[in-house]
């Protein structure tokens, strides 16, 4: 049986759940379905169980803007970010129209019918399924969920404790008073090091070169107090655009003067860290703040399991896997018990699934990318994703917003079709000018931005408000494939038939 509903979105993460939520709200009489692959929702937040997981954004930005963030601290942990998404499924009801245990394999447009059908493995058993809909929104995020970036290590063979990938953290899995290593230098590794090194005999974090890291209270005591003295929603509003506005200032004002802006980043650690501490080797990048994204640790608690002895930094490059550790490149070996490997995400673009377009398979890394959620040439095709520089739900809710105002345009023309097309002179460029391990190796998978507005990225929220919620929605966009005129088929039908009982 083939079921079939104005919109499939694929995806009940942070995504998914937002744009069921402007489905609701903006298209109240479109049907939609939420597909997702896993057995809970939450995406992200319910694949990574590693110890201390938690947000590097703070939560009144990564929150959603139609549902307040009430806990006490702005940078949360894993488990409070899944309670808050389960709770804004259920409350709006979201949760409703979420089929878990179904993964997208592929998905076929037709113009003739204007509609995708999209092949789903459901259950355990992996029973193949088919749903129809008008138009494919895919929340799926934008990396592997079943395989992280593991490079290859000599000897790897040859340790004989264990080694863990926090994409797939073992639940029984003891480091308490052991000797760990953990290698990576990113979000993941500095959010590990000080949550083991509460229990571990010590933590050392290996990395290749240093990255920028910032330390910011846990807490916003302005939200706190906002919160104590005003109405949830509209201290939640004042906070969100308060915190919005200083994360965009901050970062022009480091895109503006990189060395005055990375010159006060390395005071910071040296004001945690102590004059003694050799902050040129270890925490001194080689390029320029934003240059990649820059790591928050709440409450320096990175820094204080340094400071306490509990953690170090070493900073080399790896040689060889021994039995009993890592030796790296000067010959120094790190004693190991226990070794992370915190090297990254293997990006994806829309889960990987193939996609056909009137029988022809297309490749949406081939295409330009359209206001950073569509694809030029490929109809009724939209995809969340967040911004580097900024809370991820920032660009989703504008998204989904969009994708509903697009779905209200479509039904008022009377058009079931809507195409990106590149008209005039647009050159392609990088989609993303990260220059992150995990962003460049993954590049090739992604499609091209342009050199002009509707085919750039602006990774700029107010611009992208201002596009997104007020712009022309025919700018760069092409509608056709109206809606069959049934009363005129059925006036002819009955034309004909009287014709026959004259005749």
């Amino acid at each position: 049986m083939t079921e079939h509903f104005d919109v499939v979105v694929v995806g009940a993460g942070l995504s998914g759940i937002g744009a069921g939520y402007f489905l609701q709200r903006d298209c109240p009489d479109r049907s939609y379905v939420i597909l997702e692959g896993r057995e809970r929702l939450g995406g992200t937040w319910d694949l990574f169980r590693y110890p201390g997981i938690r947000s590097d954004s703070d939560m009144y930005t990564l929150g959603y803007s139609f549902r307040p963030w009430t806990e006490a601290k702005a940078i949360a942990d894993g488990p409070a970010i899944l309670k808050y998404l389960d709770e804004t499924a259920r409350d709006y009801g979201i949760d409703k129209h979420i089929r878990h245990q179904h993964r997208v394999v592929g998905a076929s447009w037709s113009t003739a019918d204007a509609r995708w059908t999209v092949r789903v493995e459901r259950g355990p058993e992996k029973e193949r399924a088919e749903f129809t809909c008008n138009f494919l929104f895919m929340c799926s995020g934008y990396y592997n969920y079943a395989a992280g970036y593991l490079p290859e290590f000599a000897g790897r063979e040859r340790f004989k404790g264990e080694i863990v990938h926090p994409q797939f953290w073992p639940e029984n899995l003891d480091y308490a008073g052991k000797r760990v290593v953990v290698i990576g230098s990113g979000a993941t590794a500095v959010t590990l090091v000080p949550e083991m090194a509460k229990t571990a005999a010590h933590v050392t974090m290996l990395q290749r070169s240093p990255t920028y890291i910032v330390a910011r209270p846990s807490e916003d005591g302005i939200a706190n107090w906002l919160r104590a003295k005003l109405p949830g929603r509209l201290a939640y509003r004042i906070t969100r655009v308060k915190n919005v506005a200083l994360g965009q200032f901050f970062y022009r004002l480091a895109r503006r003067k990189p060395e005055k802006t990375k010159e006060r980043l390395i005071q910071m650690v040296r004001d945690e860290l102590g004059p003694d501490y050799d902050v040129a080797t270890h925490f001194t990048p080689r390029y320029n703040p934003w240059d990649q994204r820059i790591c928050l640790v709440p409450d320096a608690d990175l820094f204080a399991s340094i400071r306490e002895g509990r953690a170090s930094v070493v900073t080399d490059q790896i040689d060889t896997f021994e039995e009993d550790g890592i030796r790296l490149k000067s010959g120094e070996l790190l004693p190991a018990d226990v070794i992370v490997t915190a090297t990254g995400l293997d990006m994806q673009l829309m889960s990987g699934i193939p996609f056909v377009v009137d029988g022809r398979e297309v490749d949406p890394a081939k295409s330009l990318g359209y206001k950073a959620m569509m694809y030029s040439d490929i109809p009724n095709l939209a995809s969340s994703f967040g911004y580097t520089n900024a809370s991820w739900t920032l660009k989703s809710d504008l998204t989904a917003a969009y994708v509903a105002r697009l779905l209200n345009a479509m039904r008022k023309r009377g058009m079931r079709q809507a195409t990106p097309r590149i008209t005039g002179d647009v050159e392609p460029e990088p989609f993303l000018t990260f220059t992150s391990g995990y962003v460049q190796r993954g590049m090739d998978k992604f499609p091209k931005q342009g050199n002009r507005k509707p085919w750039r990225v602006h990774q700029n929220y107010a611009l992208d408000l201002m596009a997104l919620r007020f712009g022309k929605i025919d700018e760069g966009m092409e509608f056709s494939n109206p809606e069959p005129k049934r009363e005129s088929v059925t006036a002819a039908k009955a034309g004909v038939s009287g014709d026959r009982r004259a005749a």
